[in-house]
C-alpha cells in the first residue's frame, strides 16, 4: 500500500515508536511523493513559499558575508568554513520552517521520471518558485541595504560584499556551469538527507554537512547569488559616497554590472544547478530504486 505524504511525514515507513531513518529506498519513494505534492499545489501558495525560501536564503546569506567579514589571521579554509556554516541557516528554514527553493525542487524530476508529475507540472512549479525565490532575495537586498549593513564594521560590510559580488561575476561561463552543478548536487543530496530523518534535530544535522562544504568549497548557488550580486550592485550604483570611500580596496568593481550578473553567473549556474540536481541526484536515484524495471 502506498502511503501518502502526511503518512510518510508522520508515522510510515519508520516502524512505530521508532527512531531509525528512512533507508535509501524509502528516501526514493518519500522523494516521488514530495514531489507529486509539490507539482500539484495552488500556484499562489506555491510563489509565496517560493518568496519565503528566497528571503531565507538570503539570510544565510547575510550570516554567511557578515561571519566572512574584515581583516581576520585565520587560514582562507577556516574562513571559509565559518562562512559556511553560518549559510546553512538559510536551508535550515527552508526545510523546517516550510518554504519552496528552486534547486531543491529539482527532485521532482524523481517523480517526473516515473510518470506521477507531467513535464508541464514539472516546469510549471519550477518557473514559479525560480521567479518567487528571485523576488523573496531581491526584498531582502532592499531591506538590508535601507539597514546600511554595508557601513557596519568600519565599512567591512560592504567592502566583503563587494568582493564576493565581483569574484561571482567574474566567472567564465563553463566555469560557473561546472560550480553550479557540483553546488546542486550538495545541495540536492542535503534535501535528500533531510528525507530520511525522524526528528529536527536530525534534519538540522542532515543540512549541516553538505551545505558547509559547497560553500567552503566555493561552489555557485543560484538562488543565493540572486542576493550576493544584487546587494553588491545595490551598494555599488546606490551609495555613491560609500563608492568613493572604498573602491580603491575592492579591485575590478568595474566588472559588477547586471549584465554580468545575468551572463556570467545566473545563467550558467542556473544550468549548473539543475544539471547537478536533476541528473546527478534525481535521475541517479530514480533510475537506481525507482525505475520500473527495478521494482519488478
Amino acid at each position: 500500500m502506498r502511503h501518502d505524504v502526511r503518512e510518510v511525514e508522520a508515522d510510515g515507513p519508520f516502524p512505530v515508536g521508532g527512531l531509525d531513518s528512512l533507508p535509501p529506498p524509502e528516501i526514493a519513494r518519500k522523494a516521488e511523493l514530495v514531489g507529486e505534492t509539490k507539482a500539484a499545489m495552488p500556484a499562489a501558495t506555491v510563489f509565496a513559499l517560493a518568496v519565503l525560501a528566497g528571503a531565507f536564503i538570503a539570510l544565510g546569506a547575510t550570516f554567511a558575508t557578515t561571519v566572512s567579514a574584515g581583516g581576520s589571521e585565520l587560514p582562507y579554509g577556516v574562513v571559509r568554513l565559518l562562512a559556511g556554516l553560518a549559510f546553512t541557516l538559510g536551508l535550515i528554514l527552508v526545510v523546517l520552517a516550510g518554504a519552496e527553493l528552486f534547486t531543491g525542487n529539482n527532485l521532482i524530476v524523481m517523480a517526473w521520471a516515473n510518470g506521477k508529475v507531467s513535464g508541464l507540472a514539472l516546469l510549471r512549479n519550477w518557473l514559479i518558485v525560480y521567479i518567487g525565490n528571485f523576488v523573496g532575495s531581491i526584498g531582502t537586498v532592499i531591506f538590508m541595504f535601507l539597514a546600511r549593513q554595508h557601513t557596519f564594521g568600519s565599512s567591512a560590510m560592504g567592502i566583503t560584499a563587494l568582493r564576493i559580488g565581483v569574484a561571482k561575476v567574474d566567472l567564465t561561463f563553463v566555469q560557473a556551469i561546472a560550480l553550479g552543478i557540483l553546488c546542486n548536487a550538495l545541495v540536492c543530496m542535503a534535501v535528500w538527507l533531510t528525507y530520511s530523518a525522524r526528528s529536527t534535530a536530525d534534519k538540522i544535522v542532515a543540512i549541516v554537512f553538505p551545505i558547509t562544504a559547497f560553500v567552503a568549497a566555493g561552489f555557485e548557488h543560484s538562488i543565493a547569488n540572486m542576493y550576493f550580486i544584487p546587494y553588491a550592485l545595490f551598494i555599488k550604483n546606490f551609495d555613491p559616497e560609500f563608492i568613493a570611500a572604498v573602491g580603491d580596496r575592492v579591485p575590478n568593481l568595474g566588472l559588477l554590472t547586471w549584465q554580468a550578473f545575468l551572463l556570467n553567473n545566473l545563467i550558467p549556474v542556473t544550468i549548473g544547478n539543475i544539471i547537478g540536481g536533476a541528473v546527478l541526484v534525481a535521475a541517479a536515484y530514480w533510475a537506481i530504486f525507482l525505475r520500473p524495471d527495478n521494482l519488478k
